[in-house]
């Protein structure tokens, strides 16, 4: 008996439907897989564009800033896409060779220290952001009361031939003494490390010091003879420098460190956070409560201490030159102007973006 041509149809159907029905559903699980591979894919991709943190290297002297412990603390250079390493220098030279040799990308120090990379070394560096003026006093042992007592005896400096030790130059060259010739001056390391030897060594007579080292030396019976302030006048002290060459390679990461550390800087002069920066301050420097007090309100509250945004003081920092020409003869006494040494393009470019943040 033969099939009929109509059930012979309708068998083929069934069986192309089954086949349909099987590619449809390969084909749907097919797409599902290619649309999970590509939702992974996507993921990484998005995952791998994040941008990692811009590391900087940082030298500083003497010990970390503090808007670099409070970024640090506050996460404001994570805020900023920053990484920063920070290296201690024992003192100006070291943290000068760091820069140099490319062991650091940026130093915070006193800026006469770049001037100096300039005009001693050839170094191509400049000074891209302020920070803090000088509030140094020169100091000298208990038994000396005035200049004239100082001949004979040995000043220990940093170094002796940038910023501090041209500070003790010039207040003594106004009573009439000169290095070498009516004294004796040696270099010894930053601040806190001078305080140490003027109390372990009374043959070494004085140095210029800052707070809180200052403010432990009034308080151990240690004379000062003047400060900066009334004897040489406004002084840019405290200040970042870099090579040229690296920050015009590194722009980005430049100006968003220094906005980081104006933001940071912000947070310590805040008024409403004056217990914590105090209790940063007694962690950082390793000061008593009432000295880290006394320490904020002459920083922070006081004349020439944290300049506002960390901006550079032109005016200070042309006594720096003018100390600079008179004290050690540069320039034939002629300091030159300013900028050959700042750059405020990157500083300006910070408080942009701080603004643009807002």
């Amino acid at each position: 008996m033969k099939t009929p041509r109509c059930l012979y149809v309708s068998i083929f159907e069934r069986r192309c439907a089954r086949k349909t029905s099987r590619r449809a559903r390969i084909q749907i699980l097919v797409a599902g897989l290619a649309f999970s591979a590509a939702a992974f894919l996507c993921t990484q991709n998005a995952r791998g564009q994040a941008p990692a943190p811009q590391k900087i290297r940082l030298t500083s002297l003497p010990g970390r800033p503090l808007p670099v412990v409070a970024a640090e603390m506050n996460g404001t250079f994570a805020k900023f896409g920053i990484e920063v390493e920070t290296s201690t220098a024992a003192n100006s030279d070291a943290m000068r060779a760091a820069l140099a040799e490319g062991k650091a990308d940026l130093a915070h120090a006193a800026v006469d220290n770049a001037v100096a990379m300039v005009e001693l070394t050839g170094a191509d560096v400049m000074i891209v952001m302020g920070g803090e003026g000088s509030l140094n006093e020169l100091f000298v042992q208990p038994e000396i009361h005035s200049p004239g007592d100082l001949r004979g005896k040995i000043l220990i400096v940093d170094a002796v031939n940038t910023a501090y030790a041209l500070q003790l130059k010039k207040i003594l060259l106004l009573s009439g003494l000169q290095a070498g010739r009516d004294y004796e001056i040696k270099p010894y390391g930053a601040t806190p490390q001078r305080l140490v030897a003027m109390r372990e060594h009374k043959e070494l007579a004085g140095s210029m010091l800052g707070p809180p080292a200052s403010i432990l030396a009034k308080r151990e019976g240690f004379v000062s003879l003047g400060s900066t302030q009334k004897l040489i006048g406004a002084y840019q002290s405290y200040g970042a420098f870099v090579h040229r060459k690296w920050a015009s390679e590194h722009k980005d990461a430049l100006v968003r460190y220094l906005a980081a550390y104006i933001e940071a800087q912000r947070w310590l002069m805040a008024p409403a956070n004056k217990q914590k920066v105090m209790e940063l301050m007694m962690k950082e420097s390793k000061i008593p409560a009432d000295v880290a007090a006394e320490t904020y309100g002459v920083l922070m509250e006081g004349h020439g201490g944290y300049a506002e945004d960390a901006r550079l003081d032109l005016e200070g920092f042309k006594n720096v030159l003018k100390l600079r020409a008179e004290v050690e003869g540069q320039w034939n006494g002629y300091p030159p102007a300013p900028e050959k040494y700042y750059d405020s393009s990157y500083y300006d470019a910070a408080l942009a973006k701080l603004k643009g943040a807002k």
